[in-house]
């Protein structure tokens, strides 16, 4: 049962506010004093299904087996009854996870819909499409058609029109469209949206928002990694930062009016690479041992985002696969030296209807990750760093802090999944906070952003 089953966010803090001020505590000591279930945010329309919604990954990547487990972890909500990817690891691999059989394994997206001979029948509820970033479309649009419900990685897709193309065709078919806008599903945006909604800081006035990508993350995503060219993939504002547009959408509540964006390329370019540094980290570079971005301290020596490398289970045998990855791949290579061209900073400025203004920075040169956010409202105002956050009333400045320990994804990975799962096996849309009708308008703001910074100018963000 839910928190929200048993007490408001309003009566939650006349409940706490009998405690000592300044008081942290974490999510699980909170339900332990209120005598809730320590999942604070199980949906209340959520029941057991009759049976498993069948589910058929498309991609089966870092993200896409991610959600796919959430097969293992509730084997009586979800069932992965096939995969299609190109790569023989990725399949064999989520084949022997969930017992797949060799028949429904594919190599290609679209033999999950059509064969030799024409159009396949239906043999699965949905699917989870979870391909690089410009694959999204048509495997949305062809599931759509053959009457599947789908969970879609953001991006939605690449442009705006595609994105528009998607959001008719999800209205036509009447199918269900979740977006994996997983911050939503975190307990902490949760409990922000809850004490936002509930009065606590009065009307909100502004939001400042900060994701700070971490170097390391940044050299390995998007310098290295499948999104650092934005023409082959999409840009960073949207393949990284749409998950920002669209809590800062969803904490406002209001349609975003205006946007107008600054961001470069600063740092990870030839001009910057430092004397002596050779082409791959592994050809001898003089300096590799010195920067903070050699791919063999990275791989080889922390062992850290191996599974670009699709390692097999025996960690003994790690090593000399790893080097020739790091020998043959893109991530043995000069993080100075690559066809790289997404921005390393960005800050956009955002004009919501209601009047509200919303201040977004993305930062790759920080040591840290997790977002920071800072709420100013008429009565109050909240400060966080998606472990902790702490509310000030301005009455009397008292003041009330929570802090909570989360995974990378703040907890919103396998709970997204979840209202996903649940929203297809009752066929009921009202279940997602991500329906594709609202995660449109949040990728709206981040096209207009990029517009924006490439054209220099006020961009308007018409729904």
């Amino acid at each position: 049962m839910s928190l929200r089953q048993f007490i408001s966010a309003r009566s939650l803090l006349r409940t706490l506010s009998t405690l000592k001020n300044s008081i942290v505590y974490s999510w699980d000591e909170a339900a332990r004093m209120l005598g809730l279930q320590q999942d604070l945010y199980t949906h209340p329309l959520h029941r057991e299904l009759e049976q498993p919604v069948r589910v058929v990954l498309i991609g089966a990547g870092h993200r896409g087996s991610i959600y796919a487990d959430f097969a293992k972890k509730s084997p009586r909500e979800m069932r992965l009854v096939g995969v299609a990817d190109p790569n023989p690891a990725r399949r064999n691999r989520t084949a022997a996870t969930h017992g797949i059989p060799p028949e429904r394994c594919l190599t290609d997206w679209k033999g999950v819909f059509d064969g030799p001979d024409g159009a396949i029948p239906k043999w699965a509820d949905a699917v989870i499409i979870a391909t690089p970033d410009r694959v999204h479309t048509a495997p949305c649009l062809r599931a759509l058609q053959a009457g599947y419900d789908v969970l879609l990685e953001k991006p939605i897709a690449p442009t705006e029109a595609e994105c528009r193309q998607i959001l008719a065709a999800a209205k036509a078919s009447g199918r269900i469209v979740g977006v994996c806008h997983v911050l939503r599903y975190t307990p902490y945006f949760r409990e922000l949206k809850a004490l936002l909604d509930a009065g606590m800081v009065g009307q909100i006035v502004s939001i400042q928002h900060m994701e700070p990508i971490e170097h390391t993350h940044m050299s390995h995503s998007y310098v290295r990694g499948n999104w650092r060219n934005s023409e082959k993939a999409t840009p960073i504002i949207l393949a990284k930062s749409c998950h920002d547009t669209d809590v800062i959408r969803w904490l406002v509540g209001d349609e975003a009016s205006e946007v107008h964006c600054f961001g470069n390329l600063k740092w990870f370019k030839s001009a910057n690479a430092p004397e002596g540094s050779t082409e791959r980290c592994t050809d001898g570079c003089q300096v590799e041992r010195e920067c903070p971005y050699s791919a063999l301290q990275i791989y080889y020596r922390d062992r850290k985002r191996l599974y670009v490398f699709d390692l097999p289970e025996d960690e003994k045998t790690w090593g000399p696969l790893i080097m020739q990855g790091l020998n043959t791949t893109d991530y043995g290579r000069c993080v100075y030296r690559m066809d790289n061209d997404q921005p390393d900073h960005i800050t956009a400025n955002i004009l919501f209807k209601n009047g509200v203004t919303a201040g977004f920075s993305m930062e790759a040169f920080v040591s840290y990750e997790g977002r920071r956010t800072r709420i100013m409202g008429s009565m109050g105002d909240i400060v966080g760093d998606m472990e902790s956050f702490t509310l000030t009333s301005f009455k009397g400045g008292k003041r009330k802090s929570w802090s909570m320990k989360t995974d990378a994804h703040g907890g919103g990975d396998h709970r997204m999944v979840k209202d996903w799962v649940q929203a297809v096996g009752q066929q009921n849309p009202a279940l997602l906070s991500s329906p594709v009708e609202m995660s449109v308008e949040s990728h709206l703001i981040a096209y207009a952003a990029e517009k924006s910074r490439i054209n220099r100018t006020i961009e308007p963000v018409h729904l």
